[in-house]
């Protein structure tokens, strides 16, 4: 495959499998075009530790396919949350131009703006499937591409999915809506919005500081990912009681962010390569989560943590007051607005065929 070939596939966003088999690296001699390109060094900042291989680990993987697919000539070195930024302020230093770019979840900076949810997820939003659905075929990368650049100068790009994850880690059992009132929780994005709302006192802090928080009591009760990552920090040390699903992030992405003055300057083929290596990402994150969360979670049980679902009572209550929260804000913010009502569309669309096929056939299988 030629250099223009594999640009025009590149570009579509094809599948990991066709990228590993396409995507070696150029040679550089006796290539003028390549010869031509310039060497790049790229620091990342990130929002995890080197100890979340997964989340970390994807990073890795993006900066490796992205040195392969340009000849090794862009090297991009993932550097862990608080070297470069603090883990909350990766967006901060993107938009500023002091990193070029980073690696996070978009909902740590609803402080900025609401719309940043959609970049990762809404309670009672969309799976992982649907997420990429709406993304890639629905419109919702344009839309948040469009308010990215006019609002913080910056580009992004999905890199990286965790799939549903769990409803987090309690000191003691929670049952009622009278459980949460007064409770300290860790928990980012518009879920910990729905469970202010519910009474809990939330609080946002890194995922390398949720055991102690835990440990010291300063915290509750948290959430993190899932069983695998979860078990990594040791949160069932520290606690007793986990809780599902996870309904604040049915299918959460993480996203790479890029300085657009720095993205602007960049060679059409290293801008492709990135492309090429977030959608990879985004699919291998998902795809390894899957794979290890249900070990990880026998193994938590096997150690004496008892699992529980959410009461009806706490559901119903959390989701009717996400929806009045989604309402409220749209009529107070335009921007949230635009994209909210072209979420909603493609979400009723998408989940009455999710319901009418797959999740039917779940349901069955479970029964």
């Amino acid at each position: 495959m030629n250099r223009r070939d594999f640009l025009k596939v590149a570009g579509l966003g094809v599948a990991a499998s066709a990228l590993a088999a396409c995507a070696e690296p150029a040679p550089a001699a006796g290539n003028a075009a390549a010869e031509d390109l310039p060497v790049l060094d790229w620091q990342m900042a990130t929002s995890w530790s080197t100890g979340l291989d997964i989340l970390f680990g994807a990073t890795q993987k993006f900066a490796e396919r992205v040195k392969a697919l340009t000849g090794g000539k862009f090297t991009i070195t993932p550097r862990a949350g608080g070297e470069l930024a603090k883990a909350t302020e990766v967006l901060d230093v993107v938009s500023s131009g002091a990193v070029p770019i980073g690696h996070t979840a978009s909902y740590y900076y609803i402080g900025k703006s609401w719309v940043m949810a959609f970049g990762t997820s809404l309670p009672f939003g969309l799976t992982a499937s649907q997420q990429n659905a709406w993304l890639y075929n629905g419109g919702g990368l344009e839309l948040l591409q469009e308010f990215y650049a006019k609002k913080f100068n910056v580009i992004q790009f999905p890199a990286g999915n965790t799939s549903t994850q769990m409803g987090g880690w309690f000191r003691k059992e929670i049952n009622t809506l009278a459980d949460l009132q007064g409770l300290k929780m860790r928990i980012p994005g518009l879920g910990g919005q729905v469970m202010s709302a519910l009474g809990v006192q939330v609080q946002n802090i890194p995922g390398g500081e949720i055991f102690q928080a835990l440990e010291t009591g300063a915290i509750d009760a948290a959430e993190w990912v899932g069983p695998y990552d979860d078990e990594k920090l040791g949160l069932h040390k520290a606690t007793g009681f986990y809780y599902f699903p996870g309904w604040w992030e049915p299918g959460p992405s993480l996203e790479l962010q890029i300085n657009l003055d720095e993205w602007n300057k960049l060679p059409a083929l290293y801008q492709e390569a990135i492309k090429a290596a977030s959608y990879e990402a985004n699919v291998a994150m998902a795809a390894h989560y899957d794979a290890v969360n249900g070990e990880a979670l026998e193994r938590l049980l096997a150690g004496g943590v008892k699992l529980s679902a959410y009461s009806d009572e706490i559901m119903r209550a959390a989701q009717e007051k996400a929806f009045e929260l989604y309402d409220a804000k749209s009529v107070e913010d335009a921007e949230f607005k635009a994209i909210y009502e072209k979420w909603m569309e493609f979400r009723a669309r998408i989940q009455k065929w999710s319901f009418t096929n797959e999740f039917a056939l779940l349901k069955f299988m479970a029964g």
